[in-house]
């Protein structure tokens, strides 16, 4: 039995790592942990079990390299679908059976010095498991067993199957998990019925799913060096070793290692006075689940953040939390309809997702006033999408006042590779006199417009660098999407476009290899945007004078060095550098 590890390293600032001592008498491994190990030991410990997809383990001198697919039995089904030889869990199981092909083991304890337990700064160190722990794991175990059904039935724990879906499919599959508690370690089930059990006040019930959100088997554990600045040796920031939330992208990932937080951290979670909520916000709220393309509600203002093309899937993500929910909610919970309304999602994408989202904000925009806004929140990278935008847009009468890119993500370890780091804010107002224009005259505003909006946000990360920030706040995938928002701005504007009516093209099916003209307005906008991408290190002026294939060239290796790896920046780039 082979532990699985993407790593060995359990904290990068205490220089601690796994060490796996194997036992042929019993076939497994012992898993020791060693702190303040060398820096070649460091570096051998970046290696783990699992690399590409296999899992790797020498013994004996020789390195055995299996497919992981091929240890879960990945093949073709009978009707064209991807199955495998994983065992479906059942309601009543929430470890491992002795014969599944994957099991749990606890391998490292975080642990906090008795001197600093009610210190700001705690002194943590790291220990491998003892025989002692490992008989508080059984003991956990235990309970479990004895109080799952009873939990289940009060509605402690959730007893809800996980309906399979575009994101709901990968625990299933990946780890043959198929009710919602599957998700959760045997400590997670008895620290989160204990504390539901105990929730009967709606401000604490509101907060709770911040614990769920820390307590899973998809917590990631993240460990990190202090940060410090290149170029001034400045401390930006301290080492981290904590585990990650659950929905740090939106999607539901399974982890060959995860990590668990303490009751203490889960209490804060739901502590009122950690998020300023005991200053309280006075008014009146409604709250309707209803579909935005029939809902009879008039707003002055509306604030949505839209599906984007399938990229998130939040009808399927958000069962994760109402299958803790839903069972014996406090008032005024008690009449909230607990189902994500997979039905009512706009889906898909093309002419199915646009003509479901032109209804929705035609019906928005018909129930607010002349005077009235709406605030959308997007977020694509795929130039027909940010198209379809525009025509839904015309569809629905709206035009696009003002575009905002603004900062929304986090920096780390799994936000490198070409991740966008934020949000663009549409602010649409109804379209009242529609400006007449040519393609020709559009396509020059747009190339001003985007150059100037590139030029601005490339400003704020100079300025971002000078104040000793070490990474950039966008990056180039940030600064093309910037780029759509300023296309956008311009192109909704005009209510006919070469005499063609606008409204009139935004109901009309896009035909497959048919010329489109707003498709390609869209795509001179990405173009220009990233022709003003310049790689650090060279000015304008030496970059205007390369050629296509050199600035192609020279774009590849600084993508290659930020580690941007994405297939999409070298199509993008080499379509807009060979103009």
């Amino acid at each position: 039995m082979v532990p699985m590890l993407p790593t060995r390293i359990i904290s990068r600032s205490r220089r601690t790592i796994a060490v796996l001592e194997p036992n042929g008498i019993v076939k497994r491994f012992h898993i020791r942990v060693r702190s303040d190990v060398s820096d070649a030991e460091m570096l051998a410990a970046e290696t783990g079990t699992v690399d590409n997809g296999d899992l790797v383990v020498t013994l004996d001198g020789t390195t055995h390299r299996t497919p992981i697919r091929t240890l879960r039995g990945d093949r073709r089904g009978p009707e064209g679908a991807t199955v495998n030889n994983l065992r479906r869990w059942e309601k009543q199981d929430f470890i491992p059976r002795p014969d599944d092909i994957y099991q749990e083991r606890l391998y490292a304890i975080q642990w906090i010095t008795k001197e600093t337990l009610g210190a700001s700064r705690q002194d943590t160190y790291f220990a491998e498991v003892s025989p002692d722990d490992e008989a508080r794991e059984r003991k956990l175990e235990d309970i479990v067993r004895a109080s799952l059904a009873d939990w289940q039935a009060r509605g402690l724990v959730p007893d809800m199957p996980i309906e399979p879906g575009l994101n709901t499919r990968q625990p299933i599959f990946e780890r043959g998990w198929t009710y919602w508690h599957h998700l959760f370690t045997p400590r997670d089930l008895l620290v989160l019925a204990t504390m539901k059990s105990q929730i009967s006040n709606a401000g604490l019930y509101a907060l709770w799913p911040r614990a769920i959100n820390h307590a899973s088997k998809m917590c990631q554990w993240l460990t990190s060096m202090p940060r410090v600045d290149k170029q001034t040796g400045q401390q930006l920031a301290g080492a981290r070793d904590i585990p990650n939330h659950v929905f740090y992208n939106q999607a539901l990932n399974t982890f060959v290692n995860y990590a668990g937080r303490s009751v203490g951290a889960l209490l804060d979670d739901i502590d009122p006075t950690g998020i300023g909520a005991e200053n309280g916000v006075m008014g009146v709220s409604v709250v309707s689940a209803v579909s935005a393309a029939t809902s009879g509600l008039t707003s002055d203002v509306w604030i949505t953040d839209p599906p984007y093309a399938d990229a998130v899937r939040y009808e399927e993500i958000t069962e994760f939390f109402i299958a803790w929910l839903r069972k014996n909610p406090p008032e005024p919970f008690k009449d909230w309809v607990w189902d994500s309304r997979r039905a009512l999602a706009i889906k898909g994408s093309g002419e199915d997702f646009k003509a479901e989202m032109i209804a929705a904000y035609r019906n928005l925009a018909n129930h607010m006033p002349d005077s009235g806004l709406q605030i959308v929140m997007f977020t694509h990278q795929d130039a027909e999408v940010w198209a379809d935008m525009a025509a839904i847009m015309w569809g629905a009468g709206l035009q696009v006042t003002a575009a905002w890119y603004v900062a929304t993500e986090t920096t780390s370890e799994l936000k490198k590779g070409g991740y966008v780091q934020g949000t663009v804010i549409l602010v649409l107002r109804k379209r009242q006199d529609g400006e007449a224009g040519y393609r020709d005259e559009i396509t020059q505003e747009i190339g001003f417009e985007v150059a100037r909006q590139i030029e601005s946000l490339t400003g704020l990360n100079d300025r971002a660098v000078a104040h000793g920030r070490s990474e950039n706040l966008f990056e180039d995938a940030d600064l093309q999407m910037a780029g759509y928002a300023a296309a956008l701005r311009v192109l909704t504007r005009y209510a006919r476009i070469d005499g063609e009516d606008m409204a009139a093209y935004a109901s009309r099916p896009r035909v497959r290899g048919r010329p489109d003209t707003v498709k390609e307005i869209i795509d001179f906008a990405t173009e220009t945007a990233n022709s003003h991408l310049v790689p650090s290190g060279l000015t304008r002026e030496v970059w205007g004078q390369l050629t296509a294939e050199e600035r192609f060239y020279l774009k590849m290796l600084d993508l290659d060095a930020a580690g941007l790896k994405k297939l999409d920046n070298y199509q993008n780039f080499a379509k807009a550098l060979s103009r």
